[in-house]
């Protein structure tokens, strides 16, 4: 996996000797085994807004939970998840152990996405929002730990489904802001049940990232020398799957993105200290699609920049969402 390389290791960190990687490899394999939830810490009453807590079902019948935030007069729906390691309402970065397991790569401030259903809500749009398997209030699912979007593609069906149900959602024409973790699990939902996109108007998906890049980048931030990363991305691959029976090979966003049915838009920091820009591009070169687009957001290292880029700037977004409805 070579390109795991081309990652630099800040100058004050000590470089891990053998013991201490075996280590760091099984830290990191466990927390793929058993996350850490981050809480629902912000509500959208914060922002003004209405809304009703809500669960349904994913396909394989784990309860999600979240929220329906009702825009009247409108017939279109945003359904919106999140990045791994979060919930609906964001990371709290600024308390441990978040603080210390995103602050070396830069990603020390809070990100709160309740601004982001407050700029849809305005822009005319319903919301449905929630928790992936595993993540906030839902359910857990499998060994309690994330699959990259594997089994959490069962998650987003289940959101499109729950909406199709819904006496207030039923008819609304629908379009989905995935992001991270939840675009992964949005194009894997796509490789594996693509019957179920037929009626998705688009997908805005920032920051998507395939599995082991973002792995070997955090390596290198721990002190991993960088050529030793592919060696221990190898040891990890095989640790993971004695523990999940989950590899990387089969925690590919690449390859689940030559199967994406909806027009899609991908935007990614350039420089994010945290993966590469071919990732973000391979996966934008293999969507099968004429309308796709890819930005690049510049001048930062920091992936939370990604995260906060929809509430800073909307327009891109708001733009791709009004261009897609019937």
């Amino acid at each position: 996996m070579t390109d795991t390389i081309s990652t630099l290791r800040p100058p004050l960190t000590p470089v891990l000797d053998d013991g201490q990687i075996t280590a760091l490899i099984a830290h990191v394999a466990e927390e793929f085994a058993h996350q850490v939830r981050s809480p629902v810490f912000h509500d959208p009453s914060e922002a003004g807004l209405e809304y009703e807590t809500v669960t349904f079902p994913a396909l394989d019948g784990v309860v999600l939970e979240g929220w329906f935030i009702p825009a009247p007069g409108s017939d279109k729906l945003i359904i919106s998840n999140h990045p791994m390691g979060f919930s609906r309402s964001g990371l709290t970065t600024q308390f441990e152990p978040w603080q210390s397991i995103w602050g070396p790569s830069g990603n020390t401030m809070e990100v709160n996405f309740i601004p982001d259903y407050k700029i849809l809500h305005d822009a005319g749009y319903n919301v449905l929002c929630y928790d992936l398997r595993n993540h906030g209030l839902s359910g857990a699912g499998q060994h309690g730990g994330p699959t990259s979007g594997l089994f959490e593609a069962r998650d987003v069906v289940g959101s499109i489904r729950y909406a199709k149900s819904h006496p207030d959602m039923a008819k609304m024409q629908v379009a989905l802001f995935s992001r991270c973790f939840g675009a992964n699990s949005t194009l894997s939902a796509m490789a594996q049940y693509p019957e179920e996109f037929g009626e998705v108007r688009s997908l805005l998906a920032p920051m998507p990232v395939t599995t082991h890049i973002v792995v070997g980048r955090q390596l290198a931030l721990a002190g991993v020398p960088e050529e030793q990363i592919d060696d221990v991305i190898a040891r990890l691959d095989e640790e993971l799957r004695i523990r999940t029976s989950i590899g990387f090979a089969a925690r590919d966003t690449r390859e689940w993105a030559k199967n994406a049915v909806v027009p899609t838009f991908l935007y990614q920091v350039r420089d994010d200290i945290l993966t590469i820009p071919a990732d973000v591009q391979a996966m934008y070169d293999n969507i099968p699609l004429g309308d796709k687009k890819l930005m690049w957001i510049e001048n930062s290292t920091v992936r939370w920049d990604g995260y906060l880029e929809f509430q800073r700037r909307p327009q891109p977004g708001l733009d791709w969402f009004a261009a897609h409805w019937v």
